[in-house]
């Protein structure tokens, strides 16, 4: 197995460094418990997870566990695998990562635990949706999803008498109307290049279908047709923000919508916590990015925050299994959701947060389509190539550009799919 994750994340890192990592858990400790680590990348919610591994270590005398949630997690557990040395549950995104793990051969199906029936479906979907190729079984138990749309600062629409739009007419007539009024519709950080993603994705998962990079991938569609009315609508959104929409970063566009230099902000709900450390008492709420000409045609865009998966390596599985459990139990889902604002992929009558609120219907019935970017390799950097675009506003240079360098750092896995394809027949379904 060595030799094709080596292959995989050669891909990924044109260059790892040594860190220094200790082993993985070995299979018992010198007191007779059986050693369950976990390795995960939400640095931000350490304290959190720092507050379950005593909490559990405190109330279970047969494992102990250990939770690492260190900087730069990924390239941490990327460094690992290369070496052998397994962790025995890592905690990821569910994005492109997933699925090279996933082609690696490094996870275990996690189909026999009990806790996968809990698992909204849709999200489960969301999971399989990005594997390169159809794969027996499930490698990942989603725990958290988040959801980007556009923020809005609910007091100024209470006061102005602002609707909600519910389409993209709708949306520019506001944004007109807002502006007409002396304020700023939108703010945008576009400094910080990942920011530029934000309203990209939740404007594409209304416009492009879903699985519009594996049609790429087997041949059949080009961005260039599939993405044109998103790009065309990404970028008029820029005339209703900041002159220069790349002069701020994330912060300064979290400060300037706390403190109401706009009355919407374009970003996911992760970024409430920062608005919300500049001004605690702002009133909150989001609603669904309204891209298509149709509000039946929009759909939530919220993907897998964080999800659990075992590794093949992992000597405890029913071990393992049992910090799972603990991990869903419906008190430690409640708990993570107040601190990070976070949506549960576990089924359960839990409390979202407010600024959610206007997402709930949405998030209620399922329906919801995965990041766009999700599916894009890391080196193509997306978010640089939206940024350039944002500044010179050259679609068909853009779209052109897309294709382009989709055929470039994406070549392994279009030969996989091929390779795949001549084996098996189309992945169409």
């Amino acid at each position: 197995m060595k030799k094709k994750v080596i292959a995989v994340f050669l891909v990924l890192t044109v260059l790892l460094s040594m860190v220094a990592v200790a082993g993985c858990g070995s299979d018992s400790s010198s007191d007779g418990k059986t050693e369950i680590e976990i390795i995960q990348y939400k640095m931000e919610a350490t304290d959190y997870f720092d507050a379950l591994e005593e909490e559990f270590n405190a109330t279970h005398d047969d494992i102990h566990l250990t939770i690492d949630s260190p900087n730069d997690a990924s390239t941490i557990m990327r460094t690992r695998f290369i070496r052998e040395d397994y962790p025995d549950i890592i905690g990821i995104g569910g994005d492109i990562n997933y699925s090279y793990y996933v082609d690696a051969e490094i996870l275990a199906d996690l189909s026999d635990w009990d806790g996968m029936d809990n698992i909204k479906q849709s999200y489960i979907d969301i999971a399989e949706g990005l594997e390169t190729i159809p794969t027996d079984g499930t490698y990942i138990a989603p725990y958290m999803a988040n959801a980007a749309g556009i923020l809005y600062n609910k007091d100024m629409f209470e006061e102005h008498g602002w609707e909600i739009p519910t389409n993209w007419d709708e949306l520019i007539s506001l944004c007109e109307e807002i502006q007409s009024e002396g304020i700023l519709p939108f703010y945008f950080g576009f400094r910080d290049t990942w920011t530029c993603l934000a309203p990209w994705n939740a404007i594409a998962v209304d416009l492009a279908p879903a699985d519009i990079c594996k049609q790429v991938n087997r041949g059949d569609a080009t961005f260039t047709e599939a993405y044109r009315e998103a790009a065309e609508k990404y970028i008029q959104l820029m005339d209703y923000g900041p002159d220069d929409p790349a002069a701020y970063g994330y912060n300064d566009a979290c400060t300037a919508f706390a403190n109401g230099e706009a009355a919407m902000y374009p970003i996911g709900s992760y970024a409430v916590p920062q608005i919300q450390s500049v001004n605690p008492d702002m009133n909150i709420d989001s609603f669904v990015m309204p891209a298509n000409d149709d509000p039946d045609g929009n759909t939530l865009n919220s993907g897998i925050d964080l999800g659990f998966c075992v590794t093949a390596a992992c000597e405890n599985k029913e071990a393992a299994y049992e910090v799972l459990d603990f991990l869903y139990e419906d008190e430690n889902i409640q708990a993570y959701i107040d601190d990070q604002n976070s949506i549960s992929c576990k089924e359960g009558d839990y409390e979202l947060a407010p600024m959610l609120d206007g997402m709930t219907e949405y998030i209620e019935s399922g329906n919801m389509t995965d990041y766009q970017d999700h599916y894009y390799p890391s080196e193509m950097a997306v978010d640089a190539i939206l940024q350039t675009y944002v500044l010179n506003k050259d679609t068909d240079a853009f779209l052109k550009r897309f294709d382009t360098d989709w055929q470039r750092y994406n070549r392994d896995t279009i030969r996989t799919v091929q390779e795949y394809e001549e084996e098996h027949g189309s992945l169409e379904e």
